[in-house]
């Protein structure tokens, strides 16, 4: 299998890393203000403005909670290629 050049493969992990920090950060918390009140109970606030208000907030403060439920989608994308890159390499042992 033929290498490919430094430079597009750092232009593909990019756009892979903002595509998934993009559904991070926007799609997931529509299907979590949607899905969460039937699984977790309502809401304190007025709505999703004051939920994604709060969450942007706390992205911004820098809290590692929510840094992680946004890149929450890029990091398990990660767990799966390593995991499916560790089989390829047992199997072939």
């Amino acid at each position: 299998m033929p290498q490919q050049p430094l430079k597009q493969t750092v232009l593909k992990e990019a756009a892979l890393f903002f595509g998934l920090l993009f559904v991070g950060f926007v799609i997931v918390p529509v299907a979590v203000y949607l899905i969460g009140p039937r699984v977790f109970g309502e809401f304190g606030g007025h709505g999703y403005g004051e939920f994604f208000g709060a969450l942007s907030a706390r992205v911004r403060s820098g809290n590692l909670t929510a840094w992680f439920f946004v890149l929450a989608p890029y990091l398990a994308w990660q767990v799966l290629r390593l995991t499916a890159y560790g089989w390829r390499r047992a199997s072939q042992m």
